[in-house]
Parts: C-alpha cells; sequence; structure tokens
C-alpha cells in the first residue's frame, strides 16, 4: 500500500503529512488525494493489567470491523529511540495505522502508550480521533502477575517497580490528560468479561458506515 507521505503524482516525500479535508495534499506539485480520515484506538496500561490478553480476543469480536495489531511488534532495534515518549517509534506506528485504515477498517493498537506520545506526533493530522482505553490494576495484582512471567521476559524487581508507578500514575492522571483516557480496572475481572468492556467501548465510537 501506498505510503502516505508519498505523493502519487510527482514521488515527492513529505517531511510531515499535509491534510485538506478528506484529501492529502503535496506541497512540492499541488496534487491533491483521497484517503481515509479514521479514528485509531490504543489499548494501553501497565503490562501485567491485560492488554495482551484482551487484544486478541478484540480480534475474535471485531474481526470485521477493526484490525487488531500488537505494538510490541515493530519494537526493534531500528525504532528503539532513546529520546523521550520514543517519537520515531511513535511516528512508525501512526504511519502504519494510517495506511491500514485505507482499508475502510479502523486500527486498535494493543500497547502503552500516553496521548503525549501521540498527540503531538506531525501523523497525528490522519486520523479523526485517538481514543485510548486503559486497562489497569491494584498494584499488589499487577506485581504479583508480573512475578509470575516466564524468566525470559526479564522482569526483576526495579522494572516490577517502574511499571507498578506509571500503573498508579495513569490511575490518578488519566482523566487530565488530552485528550482523556478512559480505565478499566481488571483486577477481579475475568478476561472475558474486559474483552466484552473494550469491545462495546470500542463499538460505541466506530463510525457510522
Amino acid at each position: 500500500m501506498l505510503d502516505l507521505l508519498i505523493c502519487p503524482g510527482c514521488g515527492d516525500k513529505a517531511a510531515a503529512p499535509i491534510v485538506a479535508d478528506r484529501e492529502l495534499a503535496c506541497a512540492h506539485c499541488g496534487c491533491r488525494w483521497p484517503f481515509r480520515r479514521l479514528p485509531l484506538f490504543a489499548l494501553t496500561g501497565p503490562s501485567g493489567a491485560g492488554k495482551s490478553t484482551v487484544g486478541p480476543r478484540l480480534a475474535e469480536l471485531l474481526d470485521d470491523r477493526v484490525v487488531t495489531v500488537e505494538q510490541d511488534v515493530l519494537w526493534t532495534a531500528g525504532l528503539r529511540d532513546d529520546v523521550d515518549g520514543h517519537p520515531v517509534f511513535r511516528s512508525a506506528w501512526l504511519r502504519m495505522a494510517a495506511m491500514i485504515h485505507q482499508s475502510g477498517r479502523p486500527v486498535v493498537l494493543c500497547g502503552t502508550v500516553v496521548p503525549a506520545e501521540f498527540e503531538h506526533r506531525p501523523e497525528r493530522v490522519l486520523f479523526s480521533d485517538i481514543h485510548y482505553l486503559a486497562l489497569v490494576s491494584d498494584s499488589a495484582a499487577l506485581a504479583a502477575r508480573l512475578r509470575r512471567r516466564p524468566r525470559w521476559r526479564e522482569w526483576d524487581e526495579p522494572r516490577i517497580a517502574e511499571m507498578l508507578e506509571f500503573n498508579e500514575w495513569l490511575r490518578a492522571e488519566a482523566a487530565t490528560m488530552t485528550p482523556a483516557v478512559d480505565l478499566f480496572d481488571t483486577t477481579e475481572v475475568p478476561i472475558e468479561a474486559a474483552a466484552q468492556y473494550a469491545c462495546a467501548w470500542i463499538t460505541a465510537r466506530l463510525p457510522v458506515p
């Protein structure tokens, strides 16, 4: 699928997309071409809260309406930038999601992200909205889940403490973010119930055909 930053008229590659209503525009030659500007859904939250389990279930429940993808699949050396907020990584995902959107189905991106890491990226204009739903948990339950993970995932105590701090920060600040992040507590909720909640949350925000 064509990279949305590359003009189909002259082949120039833009540093940032230019959106004009329902079209992309080329600053070099003036060419304009149609594209679908759909909402993006970010299923976020700390590790251990349930994203990796809910995500595949969402792919089953909404397989004919959205494309559900795992953020960490692109967490590779070339995109693992050390700048705060990982702008190269975030921009790559926004471009990828916008290209998938040209198929007509919105993307549900499963991975840890907060609005400040997406909302200020140049690629944000490619989306009508970005909706954020964070799965969170009681810190004690979250720590227990992370300690049960296999050793190869390298969840030592300092890393667990860092994730618990993020979990508590997210629970305290979600409503103040722009846009606000919706929370769903998975502490005592079966995974199927969490998946059903996320499914209903996404469905309520899907664009009308």
